[in-house]
């Protein structure tokens, strides 16, 4: 594998674990299947393309994106606690209505973002090559969004939030508002994809409608991964599980498609994430030795004490 074909990886790794964080959240966090994201992805994209191309400021652009994609989010909780709909059915509906959203906003089904200012532009020109500044720069928001997201989910809130999702009857019982609890992780999980989808646009110089397919499915396998080389031990664990996922998987399709004996090409994406799922959902169940020394470690320290 190449330099670039590596750091270009690493860097729709860094992007796509923001993806993972927000999958996480709804998943695992809230148990709420949700199948927005493939809507709300490219929802950010259009939103923060968009606006760059009629000359708004790229970061009120993609503070504009993220409040589009928590709006998706909670049509998709309205949807579910208002109305009864199923959780998968609500956010599939709301899905199929960003397509057409996606393409109200941006008025043709792809927007270039070739020769305007973004979000990069203030860091560029310092000696760094684009090809070290876009992973460096998609790293520290992703890193930034992971320890806030953190903070929240060990604060009073987030453990409402996570009472929750794990057992909402006792949850109410305990006076959470398990409504507006949910509510708020759906927004904050849709809004993080959406960041992600204004990232991505912003980073390939393009937001095309059809980008967000196939989302949900890479934010599950990362999250998969990550459970299952570092367990589910600990929020700051999960999510950097996340992060760490995401990455494998995006450096496994790129060897993937790189490894010139095995003659895959760019039409083969949708057979090597498929197996690379299927790879990521027999891992759990296998023998860890991560995992294993990981508890090893906790048994240790616990018998010291």
């Amino acid at each position: 594998m190449s330099l670039v074909a590596f750091l270009g990886a690493i860097e729709i790794g860094f992007v796509f674990g923001l993806v993972a964080i927000g999958v996480f959240l709804s998943f695992r966090v809230l148990n709420f299947p949700d199948l927005t994201v493939d809507g709300s992805f490219p929802l950010g994209a259009s939103v923060a393309a968009t606006l760059i191309v009629n000359g708004i400021d790229p970061y009120a652009a993609t503070a504009a994106a993220i409040a589009a994609g928590a709006m998706a989010g909670l049509v998709t909780a309205f949807l579910n606690l208002r109305f009864g709909i199923l959780h998968l059915l609500a956010s599939i509906l709301t899905m199929i209505a960003l397509y057409s959203i996606n393409l109200r906003i941006m008025g043709r089904p792809n927007v270039a973002l070739l020769g305007v200012e973004t979000i990069l532009t203030p860091f560029q020109g310092h000696g760094l090559a684009n090809l070290y500044l876009k992973p460096l720069f998609g790293g520290v928001v992703l890193i930034i969004t992971g320890l806030l997201l953190t903070r929240f989910l060990l604060s009073s809130y987030g453990l409402a939030m996570r009472a929750t999702g794990s057992n909402p009857r006792m949850a109410r019982a305990q006076g959470i508002n398990t409504k507006a609890v949910t509510y708020v992780g759906m927004a904050i999980s849709n809004a993080m994809v959406a960041l992600a989808g204004a990232l991505f646009a912003q980073m390939n110089g393009f937001a095309d409608v059809t980008i967000g397919t196939g989302t949900i499915v890479v934010g599950l396998a990362a999250v998969i991964i990550g459970e299952a080389i570092f367990g589910a031990r600990s929020i700051s664990v999960w999510i950097l599980g996340c992060i760490a996922g995401s990455v494998i998987y995006r450096l496994a399709v790129a060897l993937a498609l790189n490894a010139a004996f095995l003659g895959l090409n760019a039409s083969d994406l949708n057979l090597v994430t498929a197996v690379l799922v299927a790879i990521a959902l027999i891992l759990p169940g296998a023998r860890n030795p991560l995992r294993a020394l990981i508890a090893a470690r906790s048994t240790n320290r616990g018998a010291k004490r």
